[in-house]
């Protein structure tokens, strides 16, 4: 708090009169079924992303990222996206999705401050959107709701931004529960807990530094009569959280299926095994069960790996590694670690959660890749956390 203080009063010689957090966050799974409306497991971790804000007397915005030492300036009579303007094009349309409602702001003076950048891809553009909205709806003693917050997000990357307003983002970054995970439902707009009980786990985020390549185009998929392909394969199951799952039996699968090509036919099937998953990894996690969460979080790798297509030779080789920690054959239908890529686009991050005792192992095996494929990843231990706050002295 002190460090964004002291920021903030360097560059606008004055102190903020509102700090607002939120965190950075990954998807464990489901990340990329969202057109479908099925479900998302996400975690919300201790990787904070800070936005302090103070008023000014004329209209004028001004825009420092401290870690980038990089400024940039608007105007609420003058919000434009611009390609230069890149992470403040972020926070814009946060106060173009206030203004287009007709909420009255003033000028700002606004400063980011974080140590993870936005192109790790741990949420961190969308921590600075959400912080920003919570830090502007106290300056100006808005009173919004959660709902009126949500919407001033949707008018903000929709109208202003022309991109997808995803809610797994949004409410993992807004309503994170510290030691919980957070549960999107895609149908039902709506967000849901279930807890992280596996105290002698240690979880990790690695940005590999690989870089992120186009393979295939992702929306090529979201495609309404695809939607109404995996809509008829659906069955109503009482017992099964959320009401219903994915039909079992493959032969009347590949002939609801048979109507695609092999390419889409394949994208397809990994929806529909990727919701299985999130079944079984919920419910691991809702019976502190690691090994059946485990499993689910391995097969949804594979799933990525082999349907998908977006992992890679370097994510693999770690994931293997992760795996071999455990030396045992007992282990291998039970496992003790587990891990996944995550986030949009092929390579870069993946996540894994292993025993507290294996950190130093996983960390020499970090060292060998480096070795290996001449890049150099950032790794963070990190836990569940709180959603967006108020940052209070």
């Amino acid at each position: 708090m002190k460090a964004v203080n002291d920021v903030h009063k360097a560059e606008y010689g004055e102190n903020p009169e509102i700090v607002a957090k939120a965190p950075c966050r990954f998807h464990l799974v489901g990340e990329h079924s969202w057109f479908f409306k099925d479900k998302t497991l996400s975690m919300a971790v201790n990787l904070p992303i800070y936005v302090a804000v103070s008023k000014r007397s004329d209209s004028s915005l001004k825009f420092y990222f401290h870690q980038l030492n990089d400024r940039k300036r608007s105007s609420l009579t003058s919000l434009k996206a611009k390609k230069e303007d890149k992470w403040a094009n972020s926070i814009k349309a946060m106060v173009y999705g206030f203004t287009s409602a007709a909420y009255t702001l003033g000028g700002m003076n606004i400063t980011v401050y974080t140590d993870i950048l936005p192109s790790a891809g741990f949420g961190v553009t969308t921590g600075i959107k959400i912080a920003a909205t919570v830090a502007i709806n106290a300056l100006f003693n808005l009173n919004c709701s959660d709902i009126d917050l949500l919407q001033v997000i949707d008018r903000g990357n929709r109208r202003f931004l022309k991109t997808i307003n995803y809610l797994s983002d949004n409410y993992s970054a807004l309503f994170a529960k510290k030691g919980n995970l957070v549960i999107t439902d895609h149908f039902k707009s709506s967000w849901d807990y279930v807890p992280f009980n596996f105290d002698d786990k240690k979880i990790v985020l690695v940005d590999t530094k690989v870089p992120r390549v186009d393979i295939w185009r992702e929306e090529n998929i979201f495609e309404p009569h695809f939607a109404l392909l995996l809509g008829d394969l659906r069955e109503s199951k009482q017992n099964v959280y959320g009401g219903w799952r994915y039909i079992n039996d493959i032969t009347d699968i590949n002939e609801e299926l048979a109507v695609v090509n092999e390419n889409i036919r394949r994208k397809l099937m990994s929806i529909i095994r990727e919701h299985n998953d999130f079944l079984e990894a919920r419910d691991g996690l809702e019976k502190s069960d690691f090994f059946k969460f485990a499993r689910a979080v391995n097969h949804s790798h594979e799933t990525m790996r082999e349907l998908f297509e977006i992992s890679c030779p370097e994510i693999d080789w770690i994931l293997k590694r992760i795996s071999e920690l455990e030396q045992n054959l007992d282990f291998i239908r039970n496992p003790v670690t587990c891990g996944r890529i995550t986030g949009k686009g092929f390579g870069r991050c993946l996540y894994a959660v292993m025993r507290k005792t294996d950190i130093d192992a996983f960390n020499a095996k970090i060292a060998e890749f480096e070795k290996i494929f001449g890049f150099h990843p950032c790794v963070y231990e990190v836990e569940p956390s709180d959603g967006a706050s108020i940052v209070r002295d």
